[in-house]
């Protein structure tokens, strides 16, 4: 018989695009680091109320920052994560209360249900946003985006044989030149967003509804303030957060940049996308 897993706690919210990040990475490694995960679905606004940390939209060069190190990560951990277009809405508007409370009440009433769960929301908010086509040359528009001086504003660069670099500001669809096509980042706040994302997960309509009508009452609204909670007491300044419990010691790790010194405390590190993963992709 081999070793007892370890349990790995993540604490995370699928408004965090880093939180998906970290989220990934350990699916891919929990048979290989044979750890017990266990996914804690958490309030990232209540944590960052409890620790006096403020959202990357209210510091603008920390917004830059993000906007082009998800360009860099998304390519190097292979996970379809691109930068929302209405990026101050989603953070400081809209929020993911609802798609918290849902998620706590899929871990609550069927925790076989919430990776998929979890990651179909932030399919929603961090991947399925405004793409757009380059009609004449069939390239993307991310093949053209660069994030100088402000992370709202971005330069389209000219097609082949072109001369002009086009500024855009602030990054709009109603802004963009006509060869470009766009569609909108999917919402996580609103009912019938939350139901597409279960449906898509793979629940049935009745039982992602009957799920839906749990998140006002008081045990999940309780449940995700004590898992909050817990979040802040291992020391949470934000999210992803990864605890570790290994030879009776509690290691907290902040970040998805993280994963090699967590292997350190469990196994060896074989890279973001370990040979087993890679052979399947």
């Amino acid at each position: 018989m081999g070793p007892l897993p370890r349990t790995v706690e993540l604490f995370y919210d699928v408004l965090s695009p880093y939180s998906w990040l970290g989220f990934e990475i350990l699916c891919r490694y929990q048979n290989i680091w044979n750890i017990n995960l266990q996914l804690r679905p958490s309030l990232i606004t209540g944590i960052m109320k409890d620790s006096g940390n403020k959202p990357p939209g209210l510091l603008p060069r920390k917004g830059l920052y993000m906007a082009n190190d998800l360009k860099l990560l998304r390519h190097h951990l292979q996970i379809p994560i691109h930068f929302p277009k209405d990026f101050l809405s989603v953070m400081l508007e809209k929020g993911s209360l609802s798609a918290m409370r849902f998620l706590t009440a899929v871990n609550l009433e069927h925790p076989e249900m919430l990776e998929k769960a979890s990651r179909e929301l932030w399919m929603r908010v961090w991947s399925r946003v405004s793409v757009g086509l380059w009609e004449s040359s069939g390239r993307t528009l991310d093949d053209f985006l660069t994030f100088p001086r402000h992370v709202f504003r971005v330069m389209i660069l000219p097609p082949p044989g072109g001369s002009t670099v086009l500024p855009v500001t602030p990054l709009s669809p109603h802004r963009l030149p006509a060869v470009f096509s766009s569609s909108q980042n999917e919402d996580i706040t609103e009912p019938q967003s939350i139901l597409a994302a279960a449906e898509k997960a793979g629940m049935s309509a009745e039982q992602a509804q009957g799920l839906l009508e749990k998140i006002a009452t008081p045990k999940v609204k309780n449940q995700l303030k004590e898992t909050t909670e817990a979040a802040c007491r291992y020391g949470a300044f934000g999210l992803p957060i990864t605890v570790a419990h290994v030879d009776g010691q509690t290691h907290m790790l902040f970040g998805s940049d993280r994963m090699e010194l967590l292997a350190h405390l469990l196994e060896k590190w074989m890279g973001p996308i370990p040979p087993a993963v890679n052979a399947r992709l």
